[in-house]
């Protein structure tokens, strides 16, 4: 029996493929667990047709992704800080404040968890900060961090 996989099931494959598997095994474990669905031939037409739309949409984010990676290692942003002796700030530059620097600067909402920094920035200077915009898009930032 044929069936189209609704969710990833181990041994047999990944949502959205088409297995091959023994009708009891379907009937018993598979279809009242809700993993599979069986594969009927308007099922099949269905599925392609999704399918097709979701490589469609991934194309158009991959396009759109590659364009504001583009923008934003272009990008040198100007921060501002207060800051005592020896170049220290009094706060610190956090991974916040550079996704909202980027939303000022560009227009791009970027998660903060998307911002790589290990640290928050301490002091006044130049550095690079990658920022990942989408899976396998990483963009690397310029920040200057100036005293008020």
């Amino acid at each position: 029996m044929e069936v189209i996989l609704l969710q990833d099931v181990p041994d047999l494959g990944e949502k959205g493929h088409l297995a091959t598997v023994s009708s009891g095994y379907a009937r018993n474990y598979l279809l009242p667990r809700r993993l599979a669905e069986v594969a009927t031939p308007g099922v099949i037409v269905e599925f392609r047709r999704r399918e097709e739309e979701r490589k469609a949409r991934e194309a158009r984010l991959a396009v759109q992704a590659e364009d504001i990676t583009a923008t934003l290692n272009r990008t040198v942003l100007t921060l501002t800080a207060r800051a005592g002796e020896g170049e220290r700030l009094f706060g610190s530059v956090t991974a916040a404040d550079i996704a909202q620097a980027i939303k000022d600067a560009r227009g791009y909402s970027i998660d903060k968890r998307k911002v790589l920094l290990d640290e928050p920035i301490k002091e006044l200077g130049t550095f690079i900060v990658d920022v990942e915009v989408a899976d396998g898009f990483v963009a690397s930032v310029k920040i200057i961090v100036v005293p008020e």
